[in-house]
């Protein structure tokens, strides 16, 4: 706000918001604590409000993270309440039951769907009128039971879906064909979790199609070493948590591309999860597609030109997603 005069309220920002740049996050543990972190450092949001059910956990983070402030762009960040969502811009909910090694994403969904029932009933309380951002595994599943139970439109209530795994194929061809990762567009669709594709018939590098530039290059057999290195994008959740725990810098990070597209209504696209209308006969299914996202939330999902493999394995992706929503009968 410039000068003494208030801003007019921008139609495109909620009913709710008048410019705050505000970001609830639900969930104090690494990922949440991470998140805060990293968007401490990126300064777009105004307004970082932290809750847990743990209180003193949450205090303690947001007692480390004010301790750097006099490094950062102006930033207000606290505990917060539930009560803070209702003039939220955006709510991220990173709450949930870890996954531990040998477990699947799939493997939560009981868990942590029950913890999303209690999480979302508290938000809707709140008159919160933003954009929900799911984080909790398995993230489809939850964006989708968050959306039936929230009474939000399905625009804004997404999830951070295949952000993180294109983020890994994307540096994983950066080392494999020894160019930077900023110039290599691919990108992971359907599930976040073991039924994910690689959408290799829309990727490129350079402006050229990925398999353009392997034949011009010839370092590599195609056939054969696409699927390997899809193979490790799925798997590199496990080798994480086999060593550390957990995985929380890379989703932080990819977490941040999602606020900044929110927050600065960016129109960018990004393969974030939303529950679908009819995508090539996938009906009220939530996967990750390639999006273009806003202040309002999902505005637009791209139809991408995927070859019949491709899209076959996306509709398999869906019917997995759609097998575990079934369980819960919401």
């Amino acid at each position: 706000m410039a000068g003494c005069c208030a801003a007019e309220p921008d139609p495109l920002r909620g009913v709710n918001s008048m410019a705050k740049d505000k970001v609830v996050i639900i969930g104090a543990g690494s990922v949440g604590a991470t998140y805060a972190f990293a968007l401490l450092q990126e300064g777009h949001a105004r307004e970082i409000a932290l809750l847990d059910m743990d209180g003193e956990r949450a205090l303690g983070e947001v007692m480390d993270l004010q301790h750097g402030l006099a490094y950062t762009r102006p930033v207000a960040i606290r505990v917060g309440t539930y009560a803070d969502c209702r003039d939220a811009d955006l709510v991220v909910v990173t709450a949930g039951a870890k996954q531990k090694p040998g477990e699947t994403r799939l493997d939560l969904t009981n868990r942590n769907a029950a913890i999303v029932r209690q999480i979302v009933h508290e938000i809707q309380r709140s008159g919160f009128g933003g954009v929900l951002l799911m984080v909790s595994n398995p993230v489809d599943v939850l964006t989708q039971v968050a959306w039936k139970l929230s009474g939000l439109p399905r625009a804004r209530v997404i999830g951070s879906g295949t952000v993180l795994d294109s983020s890994r194929l994307r540096t994983l061809l950066s080392a494999h064909c020894r160019a930077d990762a900023r110039n290599i567009h691919a990108v992971i669709i359907g599930e976040h979790g073991d039924s994910e594709v690689a959408a290799w018939s829309t990727a490129s590098l350079g402006g050229m199609p990925i398999r353009d530039y392997c034949d011009q290059c010839r370092n590599c057999d195609p056939d054969s070493r696409y699927p390997r290195l899809l193979e490790e994008v799925k798997r590199a959740a496990y080798e994480v948590i086999a060593r550390k725990g957990a995985t929380y810098y890379g989703i932080a990070l990819s977490l941040v591309q999602i606020t900044d597209a929110v927050l600065r209504d960016e129109h960018r696209i990004l393969p974030v999860s939303s529950v679908h209308e009819n995508y090539h006969g996938i009906q009220e299914v939530a996967l990750s597609l390639p999006a273009v996202v806003g202040r309002q939330g999902v505005e637009r999902v791209l139809d991408l030109p995927l070859d019949e493999e491709e899209l076959r394995a996306v509709q398999d992706s869906a019917r997995v997603i759609k097998s575990q929503v079934e369980k819960l009968h919401l």
